[in-house]
């Protein structure tokens, strides 16, 4: 974790209200990992204004640039906004835990509901860079609200589903997924706490659904720690929570969910958790 300024390349407008932002931040870009996210300190000189957590959409490691992807939701993020190429933030990472995939999965599945995408975007890259092949399901409110297609490269299977059936699959996103789950040797999903929630119910009757039988281990080796990362990578799925940060650094505890064994800090345990993680809201 590094704090420095980092240049505004390029910005614009993909959607309403929603921005694509890239930086040329090189400390970064050679450390952050897939699921892993900044503290931007916005160009506020009152000072007034809280940092805002970001994923990092994409990382180039040979150019340095990162990017990002918001809404414009009040007075910090109007501002970024409103930046002009050359401008520079104070820039506070690469922050949390990423996703754990494992070596031997082949087959990535992708779940993002709404700016959801950003969470998972960075994913996309990794997995093709190393001979993975990879679905994206998406889904929106209507078809103004859908991730442009174009910003995702060639090679990814893109799905969509939308609430009101304008475009794609008419439901929700999760309804999608159980028509990749014998496909896929892993999902990862970011996206709001009710589509999460969901995900880690049917990710629980997966094995079921698939006639999966679980054997027990000779030699009564135990299983690995809850939130290891051995643990995360051999969990079948795996969500990046959005929650509202102060500090970033685990200090304050506002970005606390609560987990099965406690308390859990999206910005230092998280934002990434295995499901079995967290403790799932009856009404979520």
């Amino acid at each position: 974790m590094r704090l420095f300024d980092a240049e505004l390349l390029h910005g614009r407008e993909i959607l309403p209200g929603q921005w694509l932002q890239g930086y040329r931040a090189p400390w970064l870009a050679t450390g952050a990992a897939p699921g892993q996210f900044v503290h931007v300190r916005t160009p506020d000189w009152s000072g007034l204004v809280l940092r805002r957590p970001f994923s990092l959409n994409t990382i180039d490691r040979i150019t340095g640039e990162v990017t990002i992807h918001f809404r414009v939701t009040g007075k910090g993020t109007d501002l970024l906004a409103r930046m002009h190429p050359g401008d520079s933030v104070g820039m506070l990472g690469p922050l949390g835990r990423g996703f754990e995939i494992d070596p031997r999965s082949r087959h990535l599945l992708l779940i993002a509901g709404g700016l959801g995408m950003a969470g998972v975007r960075c994913l996309v890259d990794e997995a093709i860079a190393t001979g993975r092949q990879v679905v994206v399901v998406f889904g929106a409110a209507t078809a103004a609200e859908v991730y442009p297609s174009s910003l995702l490269p060639d090679e990814v299977e893109y799905v969509v589903a939308t609430d009101d059936g304008s475009l794609g699959h008419h439901g929700r996103v999760t309804d999608l997924v159980t028509g990749y789950e014998a496909w896929a040797d892993q999902a990862f999903a970011c996206g709001p706490e009710p589509m999460l929630a969901a995900l880690a119910r049917l990710a629980r009757g997966r094995d079921g659904r698939l006639g999966v039988a679980r054997l027990g281990r000779k030699g009564g080796v135990r299983a690995a720690p809850l939130g290891s990362a051995q643990a995360r990578r051999a969990s079948w799925l795996q969500v990046s929570m959005e929650q509202t940060m102060g500090c970033a650094v685990g200090a304050c505890l506002g970005c606390v969910v609560m987990g099965v064994e406690g308390p859990q800090r999206v910005c230092r345990e998280g934002p990434v958790f295995a499901p079995d993680e967290i403790a799932w809201p009856e009404s979520a």
